[in-house]
């Protein structure tokens, strides 16, 4: 039986982070799916057509990662997709309590476990929302985001 995870997130951008996160996730899964959902909390800077987009030119040679964007709550996405995990990275104590939270009201109504891996501390200090900004401010934000993003084809 495979071992599959799924990878949670917005992924408003997808960043270097993310990556080396599904990298060594695949040490651990047979399969990973990078799971794009909608956070009405958050203001999205790519569609989730560009995210999508933008991942799966990112994964296309690699069978082992799949990508699908969602809006149903997460452990109803796992149990459709098979996967018996949820993998998660965090950068700071803040995040801890929140993924430890998150982890365990998904344990409770689905029995899924969740995996935290701590982020490398060479991506440690990149952040989605920090990489939004600069994007949105015209920065470049070429080293915090996997080449084959190909970003740059992306209007601001």
């Amino acid at each position: 039986m495979s071992k599959i995870a799924i990878f949670p997130g917005t992924f408003d951008p997808f960043t270097l982070g993310h990556l080396d996160l599904v990298e060594r996730g695949l040490q651990l899964f047979d399969e990973i799916v990078v799971s794009i959902g909608i956070n009405s909390e958050k203001r999205a800077v790519f569609t989730i057509e560009q995210r999508l987009e933008m991942i799966l030119r990112l994964f296309k040679n690699n069978p082992k990662v799949r990508v699908k964007a969602y809006t149903c709550l997460t452990v109803d996405l796992a149990k459709a997709e098979g996967a018996e995990f949820i993998l998660r990275g965090i950068r700071t104590v803040g995040d801890f309590e929140y993924e430890k939270n998150i982890a365990n009201v998904n344990h409770g109504i689905s029995g899924l476990e969740t995996v935290i891996l701590f982020t490398d501390a060479e991506y440690s200090y990149i952040s989605s929302s920090i990489v939004r900004e600069l994007w949105i401010h015209g920065k470049s934000i070429d080293e915090f985001v996997p080449q084959k993003l190909h970003i740059n084809d992306y209007k601001k």
